[in-house]
């Protein structure tokens, strides 16, 4: 079975200026602060509301092309554990899920062998990297560390400089640093700005994915221009939550920053990366993810390099729908087991 996701009819063309699929992806550099271009922006909730409720509602994926459609969402998941109470030996057990996320007879019955199914990256606390990286050792799987005192970010910018240090030090691939919500609430676009600039610097060669906190930022507006600031900074992400506030990854809020994306792109050229995270725990959630993703950017953007899930219970839906594909019956929870 081959990923034809790229051939789902969609019923809304994708946008024009579509890169050549070989063409190199270019990190961001970075752009001076432009308070101007953030004063621009504004987000009409209504207007995104009603668009959001209709990426669900209007369309369902079966059969082959469900199975396909999941399959593709295994390729773009962060598979995580953000426990209080992770230990190593959970990390592990994570990361040998992380190199078999299907279990065999299901692998074997869509026919799918050859095509090396696996998550995007393991993400896990700084604290853990260097386990991980062990663990993963011989795949080419990324590890993701959250860092900058995560969830809250409220330390001392030398600590939360030091954890990307250690963190990159250990190995981590990419970082995932949270903003103070206290900069966007307050409109002091400069402090950010600067925040996230002295975080990249402090990444090296890793990447940054920037988490919002969007259900602690009040309104969209503030959500729109958070993500610009992020993106001038240098993020070559940005990503909604921690998974630990009260409202975590919707899609009005998504699309309000997928279309944030897509400006900054139509004026600098540079493609960033879009990573909802906390509460996105269905398959057929993931495919509303999906469908969003590939009609407001287009099919290049289902990419690892530009999209990712944050997730740690997503997976166990999806292996559950994709053997209910294969034997018509739900399989119980335990039988998927993520650590």
């Amino acid at each position: 079975m081959a990923l034809r996701i790229v051939d789902q009819p969609t019923g809304k063309p994708a946008p024009k200026a579509q890169p050549a699929p070989d063409a190199p992806h270019q990190r961001n550099p970075g752009f001076p602060l432009d308070l101007d271009w953030v004063g621009r922006v504004r987000m009409n909730r209504s207007a995104l509301e009603r668009r959001a409720g209709s990426i669900g509602a209007r369309r369902s994926v079966k059969k082959e092309w469900q199975a396909a459609w999941l399959l593709k969402a295994i390729t773009l998941m962060d598979l995580t554990t953000l426990n209080s109470d992770d230990t190593a030996g959970r990390v592990e057990r994570l990361c040998a899920k992380a190199r078999h996320p299907l279990r065999s007879d299901i692998v074997a019955g869509l026919g799918v062998e050859d095509l090396n199914i696996r998550p995007a990256a393991v993400c896990v606390y700084h604290s853990f990297v260097g386990t991980a990286v062990k663990a993963l050792e011989g795949t080419n799987i990324p590890v993701a560390a959250v860092s900058t005192a995560f969830p809250h970010g409220l330390a001392s910018l030398d600590t939360k400089l030091r954890e990307i240090e250690a963190s990159v030090a250990d190995g981590a691939k990419e970082i995932d640093i949270v903003i103070e919500r206290h900069m966007v609430l307050n409109g002091d676009w400069q402090a950010l700005y600067d925040q996230i600039r002295a975080f990249r610097q402090a990444c090296g060669d890793a990447h940054i994915k920037t988490i919002l906190g969007t259900g602690e930022l009040a309104t969209l507006n503030n959500v729109a221009k958070a993500s610009l600031v992020c993106m001038l900074a240098g993020a070559d992400f940005i990503k909604t939550s921690t998974g630990k506030e009260k409202v975590n990854a919707n899609l009005p809020t998504s699309l309000a920053m997928i279309r944030m994306i897509r400006w900054f792109h139509e004026e600098t050229g540079i493609e960033i990366g879009y990573k909802p995270a906390g509460g996105i725990a269905s398959a057929k959630l993931a495919t509303d993810y999906l469908a969003l993703m590939k009609e407001e950017l287009g099919t290049h953007w289902l990419q690892p390099h530009l999209f990712r899930f944050g997730a740690s219970s997503l997976l166990t839906d999806i292996e559950r729908q994709l053997e209910h594909g294969l034997t018509g019956h739900y399989a119980a929870d335990y039988r998927m087991p993520m650590v």
